[in-house]
């Protein structure tokens, strides 16, 4: 039987190989059929869990998945570019000729990315769907807050949705068992993507109350249904930290780990939460452009992320930016093919077949890069190492190491906050207008891993700090940031006051602004 396996997997690499190879030279109904089976096959194979998961996280395919991947960023890459208006368009003005391409390697690293400027903004929610328009039926619309502050939306159809259920419950029951689970949704809740995803998908699998960030509604829940169960805490990692702040419960006594997403989570408030009494503690990585579970972590990614935190030598091999240690989480690229760009920005290209609105190289303007299994035990191996000295590897799925936005912007409870919004909002408060000259944001986390958030002030020439008030430019930038930023909004009811964003004002060219140059770009973000 095994050496049955073995062959076919063998076989099926070769035959994937060929297919990637050559696209002009082989018969192109013949790659296509091919491809169409074999997405057919695996659609079917999603319904049946058992056999499913095992499929999907199976070690000893890691070639064959990826080449599967690539095969299917290709398929969807043709139907996008036959059947959406938008992007049949995007590449006509790109004067994008695949004719002139003789392989799938050479047309997906040439296929033009795309971006919410470039494609999203620029085409209507009708144009940018298959066939031109959304159905009448079978459709969620959700929407995110852009820089802006004008929302966009997301159509996803019913098999999508389908889809992304059966991965969700997948990845939930693979980390944290088959026990019956009590979830409880602390997301945002409303028309945000994540908090209306996470209801649909987890409502008929589990026992699921979506209360949204509410500390007082979640103690009353836990206090209600007892010790008994297995309870799954899911919300943006600083609101998590606030729960677990809350001494009405003896955390201890129950039995619950938590999911977060939004942004990311350092070793020590993990560590910290933990100590607490929470059990386990994931990260999942989604994009409400994209898909809401993208990628997430494992017992071996966070060991990972834990190693690198300490031995300077492999993270100098394995990081490719600068600054705090990325979150590691792994992904399937037969369902989200993830490439880098020149400027270490990861692209997406959903795989999945059934998507309402196709995406190819879709730049979110995250920093990432992706880290094969086999690279990295060869950069292992170069300090002495192997995959065993870090844990177990239960699956050769591929990494992904995420180092946050790059595209100018801090994230807070869940929320995106830019320069330019910060910048838009001083100016719309006159008294405040007249007495910057320039600002900065800056985050950290206190010596209790609290995460907080400062706007400092640089003040123009001449003015000195202790003249303004504080206080009152904090209260005013929170009620003009809100309106502009519909995401701040909602997060900053959440916010206990002592991590509620405040205002520093700043002396001419002292503190965080001492070092600024006008010959260069100042520097808005600021990480501690």
């Amino acid at each position: 039987m095994e050496t049955s396996l073995k062959t076919t997997v063998t076989s099926s690499i070769e035959l994937s190989k060929t297919w990637i190879s050559k696209v002009k030279t082989a018969p192109n109904h013949f790659l296509l059929n091919g491809i169409a089976v074999l997405s057919n096959i695996i659609k079917q194979l999603m319904l049946k869990s058992d056999f499913t998961s095992k499929l999907i996280f199976m070690p000893g395919i890691e070639q064959l998945r990826w080449n599967i991947g690539k095969i299917r960023a290709y398929r969807q890459f043709t139907k996008a570019k036959n059947s959406v208006p938008a992007y049949n368009h995007f590449l006509q003005n790109k004067k994008f000729d695949v004719a002139t391409l003789n392989s799938v390697n050479t047309i997906l690293e040439s296929i033009p990315e795309i971006d919410k400027e470039s494609y999203v903004k620029k085409y209507s929610i009708d144009e940018r769907c298959v066939g031109g328009k959304i159905p009448t039926r079978g459709v969620l619309i959700d929407e995110s807050s852009g820089s802006s502050g004008i929302p966009s939306n997301w159509a996803r159809g019913e098999f999508e949705r389908k889809t992304n259920k059966r991965m969700i419950e997948l990845s939930l029951y693979g980390l944290l068992g088959n026990d019956p689970k009590f979830i409880i949704n602390a997301f945002a809740l409303g028309p945000w993507a994540t908090g209306i995803n996470v209801t649909m998908s987890l409502t008929s699998s589990s026992i699921l109350k979506s209360l949204g960030p509410d500390i007082p509604k979640i103690i009353n829940t836990l206090k209600m249904f007892g010790t008994s169960r297995e309870y799954v805490v899911m919300g943006y990692p600083p609101f998590l930290k606030m729960l677990v702040d809350n001494n009405e419960i003896d955390w201890k006594k129950y039995s619950i780990s938590f999911i977060f997403g939004g942004e990311a989570m350092s070793e020590g408030m993990r560590e910290y939460i933990q100590n607490k009494g929470i059990k386990k503690v994931y990260g999942s990585y989604g994009a409400s452009d994209l898909e809401l579970n993208l990628a997430g972590e494992n017992d071996f990614t966070i060991k990972l992320r834990k190693l690198l935190s300490k031995n300077t030598a492999l993270a100098s091999d394995l990081l490719k930016c600068n600054g705090a240690i990325p979150m590691i989480f792994r992904f399937n690229p037969a369902d989200f093919f993830m490439e880098t760009n020149a400027e270490g920005e990861l692209l997406v290209s959903i795989c999945r077949p059934g998507y309402l609105a196709p995406k190819i190289k879709y730049n979110i303007h995250d920093l990432g890069h992706v880290v094969r299994i086999p690279e990295l035990k060869k950069i292992l191996a170069k300090h002495g190492m192997t995959i065993e000295d870090i844990g177990t590897l239960d699956t050769d799925l591929p990494l992904v190491f995420h180092y946050g936005r790059s595209d100018m912007a801090v994230a807070y409870f869940g929320c995106k906050i830019t320069p330019s919004e910060i910048e838009q909002t001083i100016f719309k408060i006159d008294w405040l207008s007249k007495i910057t000259r320039t600002f900065s944001m800056d985050t950290y986390e206190d010596a209790s891993h609290n995460k907080k958030l400062a706007f400092h002030i640089e003040l123009c020439q001449g003015l000195n700090a202790t003249d303004f008030n504080a206080n009152q430019a904090t209260q005013t930038i929170i009620e003009e940031l809100s309106k502009t930023n519909q995401d701040f909004q909602k997060s900053i009811t959440m916010v206990a006051t002592d991590q509620i964003p405040e205002v520093v004002f700043c002396n001419y060219q002292t503190g965080t602004f001492a070092q600024n140059d006008i010959r260069i770009k100042l520097k808005y973000i600021n990480n501690n």
